[in-house]
């Protein structure tokens, strides 16, 4: 296809680009940073303008666009990009291609989909005429008001997260008093009569059952509580809006679903879930309403924008591994490497204030719980005691690297495994009944193989004090089975008994059976349809063959006094938890929170790093595999590398959909109907309809600002309407139209209009940003991704030399090409986009 004098060229390696260029510019064929050739454009006059000269403009209403089809409405496109279906029209002149609805069950599961049905968060402060009437109105009396309230605000978060935390810890602490009694009473009276049968169905039973609970509450009441949530909570932090992951709702199937998870003698823990419950926390109480019970308390409406939620939200998720590890300095670093885009010193006090008030409160609850009161010796639902002794010799860190690798290489092993397992269950267990019944069966099979191993491995000790339900099985009168010993308990029990109990508490067999068991079971029990945390099943398998290793110490090296086995436990854990999560800076200083010996923070610190490296050499850590395979358009921390020949031409779409600075409410409404876009330049006058497609304009208008989606239903909601004076009379026009229906904006369905609204006119320059984020189309691939990382954004214009709309960047724009470092090499793919994964 060709039009008189003009030429198509290429101008981008990716498909989904090409750019039209007059004939007279010369053009120059360089080398691309995937090895093929790519043609750039050079104007000798003016290198910067890519030739976007301004077209004759006219006010005309270009109603042509009321009879276009409605269908298109369901094609789920990025935030207010302009798209098309391009293949009709058998161009993709700077055109996204199609986007399918899913993709084939065969592909379900893989890790290059992207979903198109997340949007973005406003991170941008709408600066508008009604925020500065707000700010003059109140001045600086308001601010103060302000800057108290988010101190009043987090405080209360960390009291409400770690109350939370101590009823999640007391409840599976009693449920498992009377789960364990009867557990002992029967296997005591089945090895005496030979009935163990008996204990065995009863064992299963006691399994099965709390464990459909939870499946139920993370498979039909809220399938977003299945999990530990911190997939979730990261994209959350990362500016991707992902529905339902910070309601009430959410909560209350979270903290009853793990409850029932520990108890039913699943390979969970309940950490991992209190960070995703802070966040819920964090967000509900910042908005000062709720929107699951559709109940507003009339508090804290100036809150109630994306950005101030995303902060509430970093302090809450610090505030869930203050409580979860007795570890508030490392709760605000997770916020801060695994979460938040954007950071400064006020957020930093403000979140690690909410850490220690809630580290303090669970503190000051358990001890109260524990008949203590005031003896605040219980820093975190996750206690690993006290340690006598972490001395290590400098020596000690060869077996410390060799410990870091093994942990790189079974994290590693672990998360491809759970890869394959949750890609099949993307294909084949999708449905509610489906997902209980799994999560039945593998509880069943947990007990399987605990019976087992106490049944067959003759593994017997004295009884030691920790042990609170001694099994003697058939050992001699005052031993007990050691293993046993590691199933009648929690996880979180469990851990502390392989960090604490003396040399020689547990023998190479049961140490041995009872890391492989677990490992696999551990792998196979994450991504079930229930609310489970990930850390505890990681750290204990780490800890079983830590222990193997420090055995494996004192036979080379007896009657030395550095070694002890529960040190290289300790090592284990940390080295099998950073290979399976790779987390580095704030995990290293939870674990020296949790152990409270800052002196070991160096081994820690080197084995957190070489499992680390070891495990990227293969794949990513199992929360980032996870945030892929759902679809979720994430940014990283950094640009492509050698992406700066890449321009915003290149990855921008077009053609535009623009407003007028005042239009006309069809057309408002025919535009919202038609697209589902969330953002819409707002020009001066619209582009001259003379017949001819409108992919072939040049340019779209003169840049004067950009209005939301969200606004302009809320404006036709109240009929914020020129020729409406008793709105404008009555004052009702400010910023609390807005802030009443957030989060969830108005629909166009739920807006009611008139014949002779359509009528109407809307003058949207009080509400626009006067000054949106805007980049020139030569401005670099790495400029914009930092722009995007740095600000939060969720629109970019691209404009010309003459401030004319060309073209728009939203985050899915610049996800989709992802960088893959594994197995000594580095590539760039292109992601393929689905409605829906």
């Amino acid at each position: 296809m060709k039009l008189p004098g003009l030429e198509w060229r290429s101008l981008c390696p990716f498909r989904s680009t090409i750019l039209l260029v007059p004939d007279e510019q010369e053009m120059q064929v360089i080398r691309s940073n995937q090895g093929g050739l790519k043609e750039r454009t050079f104007d000798k006059k003016n290198q910067c303008s890519q030739n976007y000269n301004s077209e004759s403009l006219s006010a005309q209403d270009v109603d042509e666009i009321d009879g276009a089809s409605s269908s298109k409405a369901n094609h789920l496109a990025n935030d207010g990009v302009e798209t098309d279906n391009a293949r009709n029209a058998n161009s993709t002149f700077f055109m996204q291609e199609e986007t399918a609805q899913r993709p084939p069950k065969e592909e379900r599961g893989q890790l290059n989909l992207l979903s198109a049905a997340y949007e973005s968060l406003d991170y941008d402060t709408n600066v508008n005429s009604v925020l500065l009437d707000e700010e003059r109105k109140n001045g600086y009396p308001f601010v103060m008001k302000k800057d108290a309230m988010r101190w009043l605000v987090v405080m209360v978060i960390g009291i409400l997260t770690a109350l939370v935390a101590c009823v999640i810890d007391i409840c599976i602490r009693e449920l498992s008093k009377f789960k364990y009694h009867w557990l002992k009473r029967y296997t005591d009276e089945g090895v005496l009569y030979g009935t163990l049968v008996i204990a065995f169905f009863l064992w299963g039973a006691l399994n099965v059952g709390p464990v459909l609970v939870a499946a139920i509450m993370g498979s039909v009441v809220e399938p977003m509580a299945a999990g530990s949530g911190i997939p979730q909570v990261k994209c959350y932090l990362n500016g991707v809006k992902v529905p339902r992951v910070v309601r009430i709702k959410t909560l209350a199937a979270k903290a009853t679903g793990v409850i029932m998870s520990v108890l039913g003698g699943l390979a969970v823990g309940k950490e991992g879930p209190m960070i995703h419950s802070g966040a819920v926390i964090a967000a509900g109480l910042s908005q000062g309403k709720t929107t699951s019970f559709g109940f507003d308390f009339k508090v804290f409406e100036y809150f109630r924008e994306d950005h101030e939620k995303r902060d509430f939200v970093s302090a809450g998720a610090a505030a869930g591994v203050a409580a979860a590890f007795g570890a508030p300095v490392g709760g605000v670093l997770f916020s801060l490497e695994e979460g938040a885009s954007f950071w400064n010193q006020g957020l930093t006090w403000r979140v690690f204030f909410c850490a220690m008030v809630s580290g303090f409160t669970l503190n000051f609850v358990l001890s109260v719980y524990n008949g203590v009161p005031g003896k605040l010796a219980f820093n975190g639902l996750l206690n690993f005691g006290k340690f006598d002794d972490l001395t290590y010799e400098i020596w000690e860190f060869v077996p410390f690297v060799l410990m870091g690798i093994s942990g790189g290489l079974l994290g590693a092993l672990y998360n491809h495994i759970n890869l394959k397992l949750t890609a099949f269950r993307m294909k084949y267990i999708t449905r509610p009944w489906q997902k209980i019944l799994e999560a039945a069966f593998v509880a069943f099979m947990t007990a399987v193989v605990a019976f087992l191993m106490m049944y067959i491995i003759d593994d017997c000790r004295l009884i030691s004090e920790e042990s609170a339900y001694p099994i003697q099985m058939f050992c001699r009168e005052g031993e007990e089975n050691a293993a046993a010993a590691i199933w009648f308990q929690t996880p979180e029990e469990s851990v502390r008994s392989l960090f604490h109990e003396g040399s020689g508490s547990f023998s190479w067999s049961t140490l041995s059976v009872f890391f492989v068991c677990y490992y696999f079971l551990a792998c196979w029990t994450y991504g079930l349809g229930i609310p489970a945390g990930l850390f505890i099943p990681t750290l204990l398998c780490g800890a079983a063959w830590g222990r193997i290793v420090g055995k494996t110490m004192a036979t080379l090296f007896p009657d030395q006094d550095w070694v002890d086995e529960g040190k290289y436990a300790l090592v284990g854990a940390g080295a099998m938890l950073g290979g399976v999560v790779r987390m580095t800076l704030s995990l290293t200083v939870i674990l020296m929170e949790a152990v409270g010996n800052i002196t070991f923070g160096l081994p820690l610190m080197i084995v957190l790093m070489v499992a680390k490296w070891v495990g990227d050499y293969f794949n990513e850590g199992l929360y980032d595999i996870h945030i892929q395979m759902t679809g979720v358009p994430i940014m990283g921390w950094d640009a492509p590398p050698l992406s700066n020949n890449i321009y915003a031409s290149e990855v921008m779409n077009r053609p535009v959909v623009t407003l007028r600075a005042v239009e006309r409410v069809k057309r408002i409404v025919t535009i919202l109907e038609k697209y589902t876009y969330n953002g819409f330049p707002v020009v001066d006058e619209l582009p001259a309809v003379s017949g001819e497609d409108e992919r072939f304009f040049k340019t779209f208008g003169r840049l004067r600002g950009l209005v939301l989606r969200s606004q302009l239903t809320v404006l036709l909601k109240h009929k914020v309407f020129n020729e409406n004076a008793e709105v404008w009379q009555d004052k009702r026009v400010d910023i609390h139209l807005f802030r009443e229906s957030y989060p969830r904006f108005y629909t166009l369905a739920q807006v009611q209009l008139d014949p002779e609204d359509l009528q109407c006119t809307i003058d949207l320059r009080p509400f626009i940003n006067p000054s949106p984020y805007s980049v020139v189309a030569c401005s670099t691939l790495p400029r914009i991704f930092n722009l995007f990382r740095a600000l939060g954004l969720r629109h970019l214009v691209v404009t010309n030399d003459d401030n004319e709309v060309v073209g728009m960047v939203t985050r899915k724009d610049l996800v989709k090409y992802r960088v893959w470092k594994h197995r000594g090499r580095i590539h760039m793919e292109e992601l393929i986009i689905y409605s829906n994964v």
